[in-house]
């Protein structure tokens, strides 16, 4: 059964720092690429970051280009998004992705992220 669990979101000020963290199991971890989403309040759910399958290879949305890094620990079957210089615009719940799973994309529960003062 392939499980995605999200954690470390929380409150944080503007220019603040999260690091999120996405425990995966029930799958070859090793073998898929990872990605973040993230869904603001009345938005629809956006891309945020994705890592192929071995780590040397990231994408980043516009948005977040310069503050946020997408990493993995395939010993440890996680995918973590460090979260720098917050804005309060990255207010969102964000999800993980596993893509291609079985021939399936699959979602974790997610994680709210709250940036304000």
């Amino acid at each position: 059964q392939v499980r995605l669990v999200e954690s470390g979101g929380g409150l944080a000020q503007p220019g603040g720092s999260l690091r999120l963290s996405c425990a995966a199991s029930g799958f070859i971890f090793s073998n898929n690429g990872m990605s973040w989403y993230r869904q603001a309040p009345g938005k629809e759910r956006e891309f945020v970051a994705a890592i192929n399958y071995a780590g040397g290879n990231q994408n980043y949305a516009d948005s977040v280009k310069g503050r946020f890094t997408i990493s993995r620990d395939n010993a440890k079957n996680t995918v973590y998004l460090q979260m720098n210089s917050l804005k309060p615009q990255d207010t969102a719940v964000y999800y993980c992705k596993a893509g291609g799973v079985y021939g399936t994309d699959y979602w974790g529960k997610g994680t709210l992220v709250t940036v304000s003062s």
